[in-house]
This record gives C-alpha cells, structure tokens and sequence, in this order.
C-alpha cells in the first residue's frame, strides 16, 4: 500500500513553512539564559507532523536508500523516529538514558550543556555493520547526537548522518559530528 500524504501536493518549501511556524521559543526555560524550542505544536497539529514526517522521508529516501535501521535519542526522537522508520519499512530502535532499558546493555557518557549524561542502546539493538540515521528534535552542542555516534560505533554499526527537527547554527553542534552530516529543517 502507497502512503498518501495529507499535504499531497504543498510543496517542500510550503512544508518547511509549515513547520518553521509551528516551533515557538520559551526563553529561560528550564534554567535562566536558555532559550527553549518548543516542538509540541508540530505534535499537536496532524498536518504539521505529517509535513515533518515528509520531509525527513524525502530526504532519506534520495540520499540514503541503503538505510537499515532509525535510531532515536531519548525523548524526542522517539516521537519521530517511529514514523519515519514505518515509512521506510525498516526498524527503529531507542538511544535511552542509563537505567531506563531491560536486558544488557551498551552505553557512554558525555557531557551536556549543564551538566553530564550517560546513554545506553540494548547490546542486540543493532547490528555490526548496520546502516542506521540518528533522529533527535533539537541539535544544540552535539552532546547527545555525538554520545549516540559513538554508542553505534562501539556497536559497529555504520552511522550514515544525523536526522533533526531544529539546529541551533551558532552552537555549531554539526561540527562536532564531523564526519557524519546533519539534516535539519529548520535552523536558528
């Protein structure tokens, strides 16, 4: 069965529109002197996911047929990932905090903008030599999206770029994920 777009012929940029409307600031938000992107409109309004969904789905689908596997980052690529991985017909599988998943697992630790963090990825998530996209909302430093790069390499999977909602350009995040690229919608 073909998937039938609710926004069938609003073009790409109509779509990022859509999209770049959709996201509003907070500032000071969860602490003072940060500036908070809020993504839950896009969640909250069926068109506007399904915008997000297309787009990431195009992009996929032109420069990465080889793609075998979605990984999302705790929380909020698990409210994209698993669209998009549906579409594509491929699996999708959970980047989480420690502690958070059953059975064995692999993680690392990194560092965030206020503070550390350790990630973990159950051991039979992926596979050695997989193909997999990273998802996330936001790319501000890199901190979490770098943490899940490295997760996929001590798993021996095969980063092909990262996927975003919003890149923060003067936080320069996407150079810290150098080699792998960076897709992002909207940018800041």
């Amino acid at each position: 069965m073909q998937h039938v777009s609710l926004m069938a012929g609003s073009s790409n940029a109509e779509k990022l529109e859509l999209v770049a409307q959709s996201i509003r600031s907070f500032p000071d938000f969860p602490s003072k002197g940060i500036l908070f992107w809020d993504i839950c409109p896009i969640l909250k309004d069926p068109r506007t996911l399904t915008a997000v969904t297309d787009l990431f789905e195009e992009h996929v689908r032109k420069n990465f047929p080889q793609v075998e596997l979605i990984v999302g980052l705790d929380a909020r690529g698990f409210l994209f990932g698993p669209l998009l991985s549906q579409r594509l017909g491929i699996g999708f599988a959970l980047v989480r905090k420690k502690g958070k998943l059953p059975g064995p697992t692999v993680g690392v630790a990194y560092d965030l903008e206020y503070g550390k963090a350790e990630a973990e990825i159950q051991a039979d998530a992926v596979a050695p030599g997989q193909k997999v996209l990273i998802i996330d909302d936001l790319l501000a430093t890199g901190g979490t999206l770098f943490a899940a790069c490295e997760l996929m390499k001590e798993q021996k999977a095969e980063v092909l770029g990262c996927l975003v909602v919003i890149e923060l350009k003067e936080l320069k995040g996407a150079e810290r994920l150098k080699p792998n690229s960076v897709y992002s919608l909207v940018q800041h």
